[in-house]
């Protein structure tokens, strides 16, 4: 059974280390945080004072973090993962970030003569604790199937998407439909207020379309009930669609839709809601227009 090392413990990385615990593999933990690792401690799993530390004992080291610069920090840092990476080693990155991040990343640890295997996730906190995420995977076909079984215990689909870089890319291609759809349907759902519909009735209609999908059913359950505790927060949208405006320069895509949802998420971090869930962006209309899009 392999050492598995988890750097990163936010709101997505605690519960996919939980499940790689409870699928028997013998776990060790790093965040940046220590108070974060203390649950792991008292459960007597290993917490290790760097990442270097945490990659001399792992096999396969998964990183999750915020964002490319959090990335560099830890893989190349000082204490960096990198400097205890080796032949026989694995390292995972399932951050979301950018392609030159990711890149970048595989040469640092190819350097080291380890393998390396770019693995973002779509989805949220809720299939992270029920390891249903959907991993979007980029390197060696070898290299995915050796590390397989780690990833099915957060994954219940695994989707290879080609080589390191690619797992990336299809990230911020779905991410750029997730932010266009939330934004959209905050909205609409602004609009139909404003009509004097009900929320519950809107959905109702939207369920029976031929645009329902579980996005708009779970958000807007949530948003009728005022609850913007968050599963995939303002400030993580933001900084994905920000990445993809970044690589559709770099590609001369035009994407005017997606540059407008990225501002609709700047204001609403401007307006103190980085942390809570994203469908929170309907909170920044309700402001502008003086209307609650809230059912009695």
């Amino acid at each position: 059974m392999h050492n598995v090392g988890c750097i990163g413990l936010g709101t997505m990385g605690t519960p996919m280390a939980w499940n790689i615990h409870r699928a028997g593999f013998r776990l060790g933990v790093y965040n940046r945080s220590a108070e974060k690792c203390s649950a792991f401690a008292r459960e007597g799993i290993g917490v290790f004072a760097s990442p270097a530390a945490l990659a001399a004992w792992a096999d396969i080291v998964i990183i999750m973090v915020f964002g490319p610069e959090a990335l560099m920090e830890v893989l190349g840092g000082p204490d960096g993962a990198a400097r205890s990476m080796a032949a026989g080693k694995t390292l995972i990155n399932m951050s979301t970030v950018s392609r030159e991040a990711t890149l970048a990343a595989a040469e640092q640890v190819a350097a080291c003569g380890a393998s390396f295997l770019d693995a973002p996730v779509a989805g949220s906190k809720k299939p992270a604790e029920q390891g249903s995420l959907t991993i979007l995977a980029g390197g060696s076909p070898d290299v995915l199937e050796r590390v397989r079984p780690v990833l099915a215990c957060m994954g219940r689909t695994i989707i290879h998407c080609g080589d390191a870089g690619a797992g990336t890319d299809m990230k911020l291609f779905i991410n750029v439909l997730l932010g266009a759809l939330m934004q959209s349907f905050a909205e609409a759902l602004t609009l139909g207020t404003s009509f004097g519909l009900r929320v519950g009735d809107m959905l109702a209609t939207v369920q029976s379309s031929a645009v329902a999908c579980p996005l708009f059913s779970v958000k807007g359950t949530a948003i009728g009930s005022g609850d913007f505790e968050k599963n995939f927060p303002v400030e993580l949208i933001f900084k994905d669609l920000d990445l993809a405006l970044q690589a559709a320069g770099r590609e001369h895509v035009p994407m005017p839709l997606t540059a407008a949802a990225r501002e609709a998420f700047c204001a609403a971090m401007a307006r103190g809601l980085a942390d809570q869930d994203m469908c929170a962006v309907i909170r920044v209309l309700e402001e502008m227009t003086g209307r609650s899009v809230r059912d009695e």
